[in-house]
């Protein structure tokens, strides 16, 4: 069960960087700074979107309006960070 917690955790780790990349490569593309045309470019930011859409969309829905200012990736993350210290300090100790 250790194990299976151990897993958890770093997998949220990842997702968290995960996060933290499509937020900065949405501020590349939003400033031009990355040529959307490329398919590798494409094909990075696709895959980002489809990896954090589906989390952040919800998120997003409930959040008010602020204008242009998108701060779902960072509920998301304290909301992550939420989780992993639930799991360290309450969960992890009394698993044998």
């Amino acid at each position: 069960m250790l194990a299976i917690l151990s897993v958890v955790l770093t997998i949220l780790d990842l997702y968290s960087f995960v996060i933290i990349a499509s937020a900065i490569f949405s501020w590349l593309y939003a400033f031009n700074v990355v040529n959307p045309s490329n398919p590798v470019v494409a094909t990075i930011g696709q895959t980002l979107y489809n990896l954090t859409e589906p989390v952040l969309r919800p998120i997003r829905r409930r959040m008010p309006n602020l204008g242009g200012v998108d701060i779902s990736p960072i509920v998301l993350l304290l909301a992550i960070m939420l989780l992993k210290n639930v799991i360290q300090l309450y969960i992890m100790p009394y698993v044998f």
